[in-house]
């Protein structure tokens, strides 16, 4: 008789990299997915998790954190916002470079309990000060294309990518020159470019670019597989700013093989979202861009929003509940091309699992811009596995999911 350590009983389990949507059991060995059945054959479990009425999904992967925690002014500690917030992978997005990136591999990578990557930024020292402060750090002069190449060398597991700025302030600084650098980066690495949009950087004005084509001088550069954040921002020059209808140059991009992430952040509009939904245009990638206050160094006292919150309004504006989940576990597994190991409940993959309570209730949402809309339910997390071990998450900075209607 077949012996587990752990069996996750009697929840809804949804995953996409299997097409199961259905009552199963989950069974964890050795740290392992060991089996996966809708009634388990005859065995032996040291521990039993009761998860009826609860939907077991894998490991959500939050592609868009910043947690490099004391060096960057606004970053949080990994397991707050990770195995805490109900996700075992977050992804640091451009708070180290290749001058800063050991002391993020000592101190979050190798420390934290939720599996940490990144895609440092393409400038060498990363983002040290949040919002729109230090634009010179960003400048062509930071970038050494030696040292991305390196890094991505030295260091395969945890850089996945780089980051680096599609928005005005740099445009209107650099033109394209960042951004050039950044996909031979790329291109050199063979690692996909993650892409800020919306206003961030400081602008010089009588180089400001038109609002509605900033998006076109940056998607040339762009090649399938790269990846546009915060689709749904309301800056005006974000990635439908002002326009009814997206850009003709956007959605060819999109069909080529670009692909978006929401990045939630502090720029998330309903009202962009609803026009882009109606246009087909959805995001490949559910992330939340946590981070702390960018006018108070190591204050996470202004986060209002988090993953299972940005799922959350995702599905309440329409969104599949199975597309949202593919957008946090085999959809960011296959950007960080690790969907052999992450975002899979597959036998013999990583035992790293996010079980959600659905709460059937009405939740007061909010937007970047104020606006509010009563979702008819929310999904929070209950319990995360991580590595096979089963964690019950504080849930300390899921504040936007504690509101009610």
């Amino acid at each position: 008789m077949q012996t587990y350590d752990l069996v996750l009983k009697g929840g809804h389990v949804i995953d996409p990299s299997q097409s199961l949507d259905g009552q199963y059991d989950v069974a964890i060995q050795n740290g392992k997915i060991a089996a996966i059945a809708p009634q388990l054959p005859p065995h032996i479990a040291r521990a039993t998790q009761n998860v009826t009425g609860q939907l077991v999904c894998p490991g959500f992967i939050d592609l868009h954190v910043h947690v490099y925690e004391w060096v960057t002014d606004f970053g949080l500690w990994p397991d707050d916002v990770g195995v805490n917030a109900g996700v075992t992978t977050v992804v640091d997005q451009g708070s180290c470079g290749p001058l800063t990136f050991l002391g993020f591999q000592a101190n979050m990578v190798d420390r934290a309990q939720t599996d940490v990557r990144c895609f440092p930024s393409v400038n060498l020292a990363g983002a040290l000060k949040g919002g729109m402060g230090t634009p010179a750090l960003h400048s062509p002069d930071m970038v050494e294309l030696d040292a991305l190449r390196q890094l991505a060398r030295e260091h395969p597991e945890t850089v996945r990518g780089f980051k680096v700025h599609g928005e005005s302030g740099a445009l209107s600084r650099w033109g394209t020159q960042v951004i050039e650098l950044a996909r031979q980066a790329a291109d050199a690495a063979q690692l996909p470019l993650y892409v800020h949009t919306g206003e961030l950087f400081a602008v010089v004005e009588e180089n400001r670019p038109s609002p509605e084509q900033v998006i076109d001088y940056v998607l040339p550069h762009l090649k399938p597989g790269d990846l546009l954040a915060h689709c749904y921002s309301c800056r005006p020059d974000g990635l439908m700013g002002d326009r009814d209808t997206p850009s003709p140059a956007l959605v060819d991009a999109i069909n080529a093989g670009v692909r978006l992430d929401l990045g939630h952040g502090i720029n998330f509009s309903f009202a962009i979202a609803r026009r882009m939904m109606a246009q087909g245009l959805m995001p490949y990638t559910i992330s939340s861009d946590v981070h702390g206050d960018f006018a108070k160094p190591h204050n996470d006292a202004t986060l209002d929003y988090s993953l299972c919150g940005a799922l959350s309004k995702l599905v309440a504006l329409g969104m599949e509940l199975k597309e949202a989940i593919a957008a946090v576990t085999l959809h960011p597994a296959t950007v960080l091309q690790a969907e052999a190991e992450l975002g899979t409940l597959k036998a013999g993959t990583r035992a790293d699992i996010t079980v959600l309570e659905k709460t059937a209730a009405p939740w007061l949402c909010r937007d970047a811009q104020g606006e509010q809309i009563v979702a008819p339910q929310r999904f929070t997390p209950a319990w995360v596995l991580k590595s096979g071990q089963l964690i019950q998450p504080h849930r300390r900075l899921l504040r936007d999911l504690a509101m009610s209607g």
